[in-house]
This record gives structure tokens, sequence and C-alpha cells, in this order.
């Protein structure tokens, strides 16, 4: 079956400006909002930077080529996770088969985010939701660093960024288009279905620019995929 590769959004949409500054690559303005997250500068808000995708040509190209959205994106995700339900058993596969079956290759280059740790599962079933938009990361960190905190009642849980960079020509996934009126038009998802070989290339724990003094701190790592 041949496939398409959607075109390269970063190139697109960046340079971006945020905070009156111009940022030339996902990796410097993430850099940036960071530094203002540890240092409480601004409250980041996912918004902006939404509204910049969705005004984005490329970007609709990209979310205009699939027809699946949030509701079906859970609904794979219950199937593919769910291990008791033996009537059920082949469900996942023809699903993941469905979902396949319409995606498309991701363009070389383009860089992606999600939050939190790796899940142990990514490697075997090559299925990982990820983000276009590093302000959706930053949140999506924040609330898993505040849960894990209640949890352990400490309050210097690491804010955890994963950056990946898609480095294989067969990478395979599509943009799940969101419902323009609720709040998950925030998400600016990217389900990726398959790939060869996901590797970490950097580990970097960025306090040193933190302005104040300030208990939090954040692990960014980088990933390369092909």
């Amino acid at each position: 079956m041949s496939r398409s590769t959607l075109p390269l959004l970063d190139s697109s949409l960046y340079p971006q400006v945020w905070q009156q500054q111009t940022f030339t690559s996902p990796k410097a303005l993430l850099l940036s909002m960071l530094s203002a997250t540890l240092s409480r500068d601004i409250t980041i808000d996912a918004s902006a930077f939404t509204k910049q995708l969705l005004a984005d040509d490329v970007y609709q190209e990209w979310i205009n080529t699939t027809v699946f959205g949030r509701y079906l994106h859970r609904n794979f995700t219950a199937f593919y996770q769910q291990t008791e339900d033996s009537f059920n058993t082949d469900m996942p596969a023809l699903f993941r088969q469905e979902l396949v079956r319409h995606a498309q290759y991701l363009p070389l280059n383009q860089v992606l985010f999600f939050a939190g740790d790796m899940p142990k599962s990514v490697r075997q079933t090559k299925t990982l939701t990820t983000t276009v938009n590093p302000a959706t990361t930053i949140i999506n960190a924040q609330k898993m660093s505040q849960n894990l905190s209640k949890k352990l009642t400490v309050n210097n849980s690491k804010l955890i960024i994963n950056q990946i960079t898609i480095t294989g020509k067969q990478v395979l996934g599509f943009a799940i288009r969101h419902n323009k009126r609720t709040s998950e038009r925030l998400r600016n998802e990217v389900l990726i279905l398959d790939f060869q070989d996901l590797r970490l290339v950097n580990e970097q724990a960025i306090e040193d620019i933190k302005k104040s003094n300030i208990d939090d701190s954040i692990l960014l790592r980088s990933y390369e995929m092909r």
C-alpha cells in the first residue's frame, strides 16, 4: 500500500514569536517556556500556540488528512490495553490495523513532545501519543508532578519532558482532530502508530536556568525515532 509523507510542520511554524522573543526551533521555544515555568515569570497557556497551529496551512493539512478524533482515540487506547476480555481478543489488532491503514508517514526532523516517563509498553506496542504544542507538554508534566507529589507527600517532584525527533522515513501516525469547542483542542495530539526504533540520545537536568530559589527541577529527555 502506497503512503504519502506529511509535510514538515516545523518548517512552517518556525520561527515562532512568544513573549516578544523569536524562536527558530521547537526546542528553543520549549526551553524558554521551561525557564519561565521555573522562575514563575508567567503561567504557561496552551491556547496561544494552538491558535498559531490552527492558522497554519500545514497543520490544517495534517488534521484534515484523517477522520479520526479524540473519541476514537480513547476507544482505541481502551481496546488496545484490555487484557481480560477473552471474547474480544482480536479487537485491538483489528482496530490498530484500521488506524494504520489510514496513517501517513511523519516527516523527517519533525519534533514531537510528551510528558512523563516513557510507558514501558511503547517499544512493544509501537504506539505513543504525543503533541506538537510545547505548552501542552509542560502543563501535562506539571499535572503529573502534582499528582505524584500528593501520592508521595513531597514537594519537589521533577517535571519530566520528552522530545522526539523523527529520524526515519517510515514512522507512521496522524494528527488527532479535536473538537474546537472543547478544551481538547489544546491537546494538539499526534498519535504514532508504528516505528522501527526509539533511542534515548540525551538526558538533561534543567536547573541552571533558574532565576530564583525554587525546589522544582526539570528533566528533559531527547529521543530519536526511526
